[in-house]
């Protein structure tokens, strides 16, 4: 089967669908005032296309490495982060990669570090690649749409609803400018993917029914507190354990599950109850996340999601999807369908990197002019975990209109190392984490 192309949405889900449960129209009224047009980021062939990398961790560094791979005519120009040791530390990395060299002509001039450093990279490019905590990526997605550059997001696109609505907006406001947009949840530029899921909603398992998903794993680094940390540094060197920056693990990671999903049912979920909390990885270094996560999701035509993802070390691992219909089950992950009409599955032999694929995705549309915009669908599979991690903070059965409505907005007040951050410790060095039964919704120090 020739290998399909991805260009906008997983299917018609849409936004129509995910619109009229939100208060995206007057939220974008208001956010869309700020994002005039500066001008239109556009290619013709022959011409170089300038990156910028703002977030210059791990996923960053990888991202510009596929970015600089792709066959398009493209350069490295500017980097941005908030600490410079990661910034440096990035800049080598991809120097060292001999095929990219060429590709890279980052002056120590156009390397910007700080909190607001995100806006001058982006005004040195036509591209930009996101891929800092995720608690900033609205507001960064926000500039280079305003400044009019196309942008590679990395997943998820927010850590709460009004960051959601904020990112939403101004996607919609990429379409008006003709900005290409992708968001890095690879699985839809993954062949056996895109073959697996095109079958079931061909029908060949029937209608599906019920679902299951998993991120079970061991859980990730620690970073220990330094003495000569502020609060906010410490915080955000240890980003993934508070969740106004990376939205606990099931938003930066189960996310990935949850998007196949929400992409097979062409929807999302319409209420969820779950359950949650810390029981192996619960001291002072590890925030205040919890490290297991259960939710049953019910999706509009009354089928159900047990959704599962764990971080506890020496227990049953697996990261998965499973659908089963009226007419058969499918292991998606592993691209097996046993049906009525028989058993297939995707050999697998012709797959390419996803990670690589979606970029070249990317630059192709950029290149060729044609419609691209991924943000949509990231901002719906972003709700939707973020939706999971309200259930099972609270304990309560919720409903999706009420969540995408929420107020509750975990970014700080002020950006800066000396500025304090939304949550901060007890006198025992400690962080206030949620309690299912009495904590509806998520909240930060100040709403104590």
């Amino acid at each position: 089967m020739n290998n399909p192309k991805n260009s906008t949405s997983p299917d018609p889900m849409t936004r129509r669908d995910f619109l009229k449960t939100t208060s995206t129209a007057a939220v974008g009224a208001s956010v869309l005032g700020g994002l005039a047009v500066d001008r239109s980021a556009y290619a013709a062939a022959g011409d170089t296309l300038k990156i910028a990398l703002v977030g210059c961790g791990g996923r960053g560094t990888g991202a510009a490495s596929q970015a600089l791979s792709v066959k398009e005519n493209v350069q490295l120009v500017a980097m941005a982060d908030a600490f410079r040791d990661r910034l440096d530390g990035s800049h080598n990395e991809l120097m060292r990669q001999a095929d990219l060299k060429k590709r890279i002509n980052v002056s120590d001039d156009n390397k910007f570090v700080g909190f607001d450093a995100y806006k001058q990279a982006i005004a040195l490019a036509d591209v930009v690649i996101l891929a800092t905590p995720p608690g900033f990526r609205p507001i960064h997605f926000e500039e280079a749409v305003r400044q009019g550059k196309h942008v590679f997001t990395e997943k998820p696109v927010a850590v709460d609803a009004p960051g959601v609505r904020r990112f939403l907006a101004a996607a919609e406001e990429a379409k008006k400018k003709n900005l290409k947009v992708g968001v890095g949840l690879q699985r839809h530029h993954q062949l056996g993917y895109l073959e697996t899921i095109k079958r079931l909603h061909d029908g060949a398992i029937g209608d599906i029914t019920s679902m299951r998903a998993y991120w079970n794993d061991a859980g990730v680094w620690v970073r220990p507190r330094q003495p000569s940390q502020t609060e906010m540094e410490y915080q955000m060197r240890n980003w993934y354990y508070f969740v106004w920056l990376g939205g606990d693990h099931i938003v930066e990671q189960h996310i990935h599950n949850l998007d196949v999903i929400n992409w097979i049912k062409k929807g999302h979920p319409v209420r969820g109850q779950g359950q949650g909390g810390r029981e192996v990885r619960k001291g002072i270094d590890n925030g205040q996340i919890f490290d297991h996560h259960f939710v049953e999701f019910e999706y509009a035509d009354g089928s159900r999601l047990l959704s599962q993802c764990r971080h506890i070390g020496g227990c049953w691992s697996q990261v998965a999807e499973n659908v089963v219909g009226t007419k058969g089950t499918c292991e998606v992950n592993r691209y097996i369908i046993r049906g009525e009409g028989g058993n297939w599955r995707h050999n697998g032999r012709d797959d390419k990197n996803p990670y690589q694929v979606e970029h070249d995705d990317f630059f192709q549309a950029i290149l060729d002019d044609k419609p691209y915009n991924e943000g949509e669908y990231g901002a719906i599979s972003s709700m939707t975990s973020i939706f999971g991690r309200m259930c099972t903070y609270s304990g309560k059965m919720l409903e999706w209109d009420d969540a995408i409505k929420s107020d509750i907005d975990l970014s700080p007040k002020a950006y800066a190392f000396d500025a304090r951050p939304p949550i901060v410790p007890d006198a025992n060095g400690r962080y206030p984490v949620a309690v299912p039964g009495k904590d509806i919704h998520w909240w930060t120090s100040d709403q104590v």
